[in-house]
């Protein structure tokens, strides 16, 4: 499953892929392969075709950062992972660079592709955030948001909402699931720019965690309902 999001501390682009296979994860090798352009997902897909082409070898994901699309593979073995593509991209005048390391314990992977909490939940907010635009709704626009959070005891529910408050949030009702007996839904006006949900989202995991509890996410309805 691919995904696709913006870095939060640097504010570039990238996509990855989530459901790698466990044989794949014993991988060594870490194959990266820069090109000077912005690809077309035709092109791309052509690039990571010619490299998934060599036995063992599998994309893992991509960066676009200042004009360079920065392609990752890991790989079995090290040798010849970049002859074809190499001709290929020479082939259509691109500028590349590439290189092969061995990285065992998939630190790249984790550290820069991987997404963060806070990036997994901006995954999430997009897919909601793209069914209300499909809908005619207009994300700049304020309107309450119900922020759910859950918890293992009433007391630690109790105080992250007293906390919340100070924040701007509000107590819009007490939940509860088949895992968790306590949980309560925060609600805040605001609208549902980038930003303004990672701000949010940020301000109610940080303080869910104080108290052992855990975020899961938000809905709201079309601004024009309001």
């Amino acid at each position: 499953m691919i995904e696709k999001y913006i870095n939060i501390n640097e504010d570039f682009s990238v996509e990855v892929e989530l459901d790698i296979d466990e044989d794949v994860q014993t991988y060594p090798w870490l194959f990266s392969l820069f090109i000077e352009s912005e690809l077309e997902d035709k092109t791309k897909e052509e690039i990571i075709d010619i490299v998934e082409k060599k036995p063992f070898v599998k994309y893992v994901g991509m960066r676009f950062i200042d004009g360079w699309s920065e392609l990752y593979f890991y790989s079995l073995n090290s040798k010849n992972i970049q002859k074809d593509v190499n001709s290929y991209l020479q082939k259509n005048s691109y500028k590349f660079e590439g290189g092969v390391v061995k990285d065992t314990k998939w630190e790249f992977y984790q550290g820069n592709l991987e997404p963060s909490e806070l990036e997994f939940f901006m995954i999430e907010s997009q897919k909601i955030v793209n069914m209300l635009t499909e809908e005619g709704d207009d994300i700049t626009k304020e309107r309450e948001v119900e922020h759910y959070v859950m918890f293992d005891t009433a007391s630690q529910m109790q105080r992250f909402v007293e906390n919340s408050k100070e924040f701007g949030f509000e107590l819009k009702d007490e939940i509860s699931s088949e895992e968790c007996e306590y949980g309560v839904a925060m609600s805040r006006v605001h609208n549902l720019e980038y930003a303004t949900l990672s701000e949010n989202i940020k301000i109610l995991s940080e303080l869910a965690k104080k108290e052992h509890g855990f975020y899961e996410l938000w809905s709201t309805t079309l601004a024009q309902e309001q």
